[in-house]
């Protein structure tokens, strides 16, 4: 059998499972979930192979009003990963209030909807969090709706959480593939550098700690990231990471009470790091004020996020 290949971006609001969907595909956590709005801020790989066909996904950030220089890069981030693509999922989610005045889409999707028109791409509309869809009857009227738009290939109803439905898209997928050899070697699951994924999961736990603005305004610089073997010759991954805040307010918040919630941070972070690499690992972290990063490009690049 001929090897196939097919890139295809995964496009959405913030928070309607994009980073969710892509991990259940992949069977384990390349991209970093939470409750919190804009938690993906750059593009992410996932590359699932089966047999002969190789599908790589491009998780794209939550399309947004920017307002901030992240926010910007972030929704070009969307543009970019529209680019050089076979095909798009577009994740919306089936407990979306509509406008009760016109019943139009959120405005985030309708632009979304003007750019896959605008590039000639083909779609799947891919309706998430069926399980949290309390009148089914509405599945229908939502399909209407977003089919009205743009001539969709197919629509899929699926859970991202149970997994339900997500068989039938990569069937659907897979039809996009072209005979191509495999871009990646078939046990790769993502392209991101391990560096940056234990930069990520410092930052999913801050995310699942912190409340209201706080988390927003946080980057990562990991200053090291080493693997070597202890005196006793086990081997051990060292991280020392600073959490980058915009306020001094905020600095006291991430470092809590006696230092508890900076602790209670680094615990998960490293748990998660244990579990990634499969050896034990010891995980310090400080944190820092660098006010308004998100409006500075030079510390956006320090901090990987252009």
């Amino acid at each position: 059998m001929k090897e196939k290949s097919a890139f295809i971006t995964i496009i959405g609001r913030p928070n309607v499972g994009k980073s969710s969907l892509m991990n259940k595909v992949l069977g384990q956590k390349v991209a970093i979930v939470s409750n919190k709005p804009q938690t993906t801020r750059t593009k992410i790989m996932g590359i699932y192979t089966k047999a002969e066909t190789q599908i790589v996904f491009i998780d794209t950030p939550g399309f947004h009003k920017a307002r901030n220089e992240l926010d910007r890069n972030m929704n070009k981030a969307v543009g970019d990963g529209m680019a050089d693509v076979d095909a798009a999922v577009l994740v919306v989610e089936a407990v979306t209030k509509f406008k009760s005045e016109d019943g139009s889409l959120p405005p985030a999707e309708l632009e979304l909807i003007k750019e896959l028109k605008k590039r000639k791409l083909k779609a799947l509309l891919v309706i998430n969090k069926i399980d949290l869809l309390e009148n089914k009857e509405e599945l229908l009227n939502m399909i209407l709706r977003y089919t009205e738009q743009f001539p969709f290939e197919t629509v899929i109803p699926l859970s991202a959480r149970t997994g339900d439905g997500v068989d039938r898209m990569l069937a659907e997928l897979n039809g996009f593939a072209k005979v191509s050899p495999h871009y990646f070697p078939d046990d790769d699951v993502t392209d991101q550098p391990e560096k940056v994924m234990v930069a990520e999961m410092i930052r999913e736990k801050l995310l699942h700690t912190l409340d209201k603005e706080v988390p927003h305004g946080i980057a990562i610089d990991l200053e090291r990231f080493v693997e070597r073997d202890t005196a006793a010759g086990e081997p051990i991954v060292e991280v020392e990471a600073t959490v980058i805040c915009e306020k001094e307010s905020h600095k006291g918040i991430i470092i809590g009470k006696g230092g508890a919630t900076l602790k209670k941070v680094g615990s998960m972070a490293r748990r998660d790091i244990e579990n990634f690499f499969g050896i034990k690992a010891n995980v310090k972290l400080w944190v820092k004020v660098k006010e308004d990063w998100r409006n500075r490009q030079g510390l956006i690049h320090t901090f990987g996020l252009d």
